[in-house]
């Protein structure tokens, strides 16, 4: 349509006029103006976001610092000055350390005469099997253990020993470890120090510590003292928030107990709670390679694994098998002969007595005092064991070791107390001992494998403020009980029994012990005593085992006696028993039984069938 023209449109109902059409001109100039805000660069950011990870309903432990400080120089040697003794205190420019205990050492002895022989250093021990040439120099390279404790500022309560230093220097390399000093040398003390260094230099990021329930406070208060900037956290008795400390803590330190890890089998065994350590306080619990706690333990996902135990062998050489199936799986083969275990496992443990590392240490005096029954209580012993023999010979095939083992206990409770009187030699002899002990100001502490005799010890003794402490006393009350015996001076004897009061306890500010009657194990009476001598025993330690003369107690101490070394020599060379408790023979042979059983089995241990608590 020409653009002006005219336009008619013509429709079969109306006609329109003429019209005339006129364009507008639509085009406009456009113009652009700069804006300040499109002239900057687009920067993308980008900003954390809190996940399931980090759930609102979980309270922070607080990060870790791991503050490393190193000292290092040229290689292949350190500069002659290094091993130098350090300047005198009063030369050291004085430091501002707050909250913090400062450890003093003492002063290098001088020697005008001659030149004093360099200090020997300890620095961490790589284990024999490590071959890759930069592991091995990351040891050389690392500063001397010892070095830590000169002019530094690593808060401790008091300096270490030496030993305890080079117990350190074995645990750190070693993925597979059992630390097996004998009790009251510290383990604890070298197993915190050894975590607290792994931590801050960054060789570990999450441990988790096994221990028996009563011990659980002991490890509490221990790490305060020793690792005061290591955060740490208990496991709770609840269900789920035990899930959540296993999935979701962040914590770098997890303590829980052997009942509770036993409950939490398949938490436990998960692979997302892989820990960097997992360290066994009181290893010999998973001795029995088939019970529940052995097997959860050994299914915790870790990558080093450390066991300690003053006592890795208690009844039997396959104790110490068992142990490493968890400290190192596949070490020790099947079958193999007690006289094989040293070479196989001797990179792995470490083992010092109290008479190899201390010397200064006060002595314990072992006094193993006969007592004669009473009148009252001979009568009662004689007649029980001769219907005791007479019945069991009566028995004939059909008897079992545990029909002895009745016998035995029988008459060990007469040797104690007579159940027809009342009367007691023994508890006459203590009750004239803890004279002589509380007119000096001391304190003592008594053990037995019973309960009701501590009850009427407890009678006797009264005037001496005696507090027990058994299976039968609730968890909450126990700790209280051991301040009290601590700090009051008018309770001056603790009443123990052997199942509850022999391991892991700190008991050195007592310096007298009674063996109020024998256990079946020497290893459990040495860890009962090794409460009191321990270190930090500041007078030497009288023990007194209370043995009934021509009875029962005195032939069983005379068959323990002749073991009491057995432990020892399985660290060492010699041939070892093959038992550490009485076998079925020896049972036997402690009265004139003609009878025996028509199938001889191995007999159930002997500290099954008591009661210990």
């Amino acid at each position: 349509m020409p653009s002006g023209g005219p336009f008619v449109a013509i429709s079969s109902d109306w006609l329109v006029a003429d019209m005339t059409v006129e364009s507008i001109e639509l085009g406009y100039e456009l113009s652009t103006f700069p804006h300040p805000r499109f002239e900057r660069p687009l920067i993308v950011s980008i900003r954390d976001s809190r996940l399931l990870s980090s759930p609102p309903w979980v309270r922070s432990l607080g990060k870790l610092d791991l503050h490393v400080q190193t000292e290092a120089w040229k290689f292949p040697a350190p500069p002659p000055e290094f091993d130098r003794p350090p300047p005198p205190r009063s030369e050291r420019a004085p430091e501002t350390i707050t909250n913090r205990q400062v450890v003093d050492l003492p002063e290098w002895p001088e020697d005008t005469e001659s030149p004093a022989e360099p200090k020997r250093r300890i620095r961490p021990r790589p284990t024999r099997d490590t071959v890759v040439f930069k592991d091995r120099l990351l040891f050389l390279l690392q500063p001397p253990l010892d070095g830590l404790f000169q002019g530094r500022s690593l808060g401790v309560p008091f300096e270490p020993f030496p030993y305890q230093l080079e117990g350190i220097a074995f645990l750190m390399p070693r993925h597979a470890a059992l630390l097996a000093d004998e009790m009251g040398l510290g383990k604890t003390a070298q197993t915190i120090l050894s975590l607290r260094l792994m931590f801050h230099q960054g060789m570990i990021r999450s441990a988790l510590l096994v221990a028996p329930k009563p011990l659980i406070h002991n490890w509490c208060r221990e790490l305060k003292l020793w690792a005061p900037d290591l955060p740490f956290e208990v496991f709770p008795t609840d269900p789920e928030l035990r899930r959540a400390t296993w999935h979701v803590s962040n914590c770098p330190l997890k303590l829980i107990n052997y009942e509770l890890l036993t409950r939490d089998a398949e938490l436990a065994a998960d692979p997302r709670t892989f820990f960097d350590v997992v360290v066994l306080d009181e290893a010999q619990r998973i001795k029995t390679p088939g019970s529940k706690t052995a097997s959860v333990v050994k299914s915790i996902p870790r990558a080093r694994s450390w066991a300690l135990s003053g006592t890795p062998v208690e009844n039997h050489p396959d104790d110490l098998i068992n142990i490493f199936e968890f400290v190192d799986p596949g070490r020790i083969p099947p079958n193999t002969p007690p006289k094989q275990l040293k070479a196989l496992t001797a990179d792995s443990i470490l083992r010092r007595t109290k008479q190899q590392v201390q010397s200064d240490m006060p002595p314990k005096l072992i006094r193993d005092l006969t007592i004669e029954l009473t009148p009252a209580q001979q009568a009662t012993y004689t007649l029980a064991e001769k219907e005791g023999v007479i019945h069991l010979n009566a028995l004939g095939e059909t008897i079992t070791v545990q029909h002895v083992f009745q016998l035995v206990l029988r008459l060990k409770q007469i040797c104690n107390f007579d159940p027809r009187t009342g009367e007691s030699a023994k508890l006459e002899q203590l009750v004239n001992d803890m004279e002589e002990v509380a007119a000096n100001g001391h304190k003592a502490i008594v053990f037995s494998q019973w309960v009701e005799p501590l009850a009427a010890i407890a009678r006797a003794l009264e005037r001496f403020g005696p507090l027990q402490y058994h299976g039968r006393i609730p968890h909450a009350e126990r700790i209280p009980i051991l301040d009290r015996f601590k700090n009051d001076p008018n309770c001056q004897v603790l009443l123990m029994s052997y199942g509850t009061g022999s391991v892991g306890l700190n008991l050195q500010f007592a310096n007298y012990v009674f063996l109020f009657d024998r256990w079946w194990n020497p290893a459990i009476e040495d860890q009962a005593i090794n409460r009191a001598h321990r270190i930090g025993q500041k007078h030497p330690v009288t023990v007194t085992r209370f043995i009934s003369v021509n009875t029962i107690e005195q032939r069983i101490a005379t068959i323990l006696d002749t073991k009491r070394k057995v432990f020892n020599d399985l660290l060492a060379d010699a041939d070892k028993p093959a038992t550490l408790g009485l076998t079925e023979e020896e049972i036997f042979s402690l009265f004139n039984i003609e009878a025996r059983p028509k199938r001889n089995g191995s007999p159930p241990d002997p500290q099954a069938s008591q009661t210990c608590h």
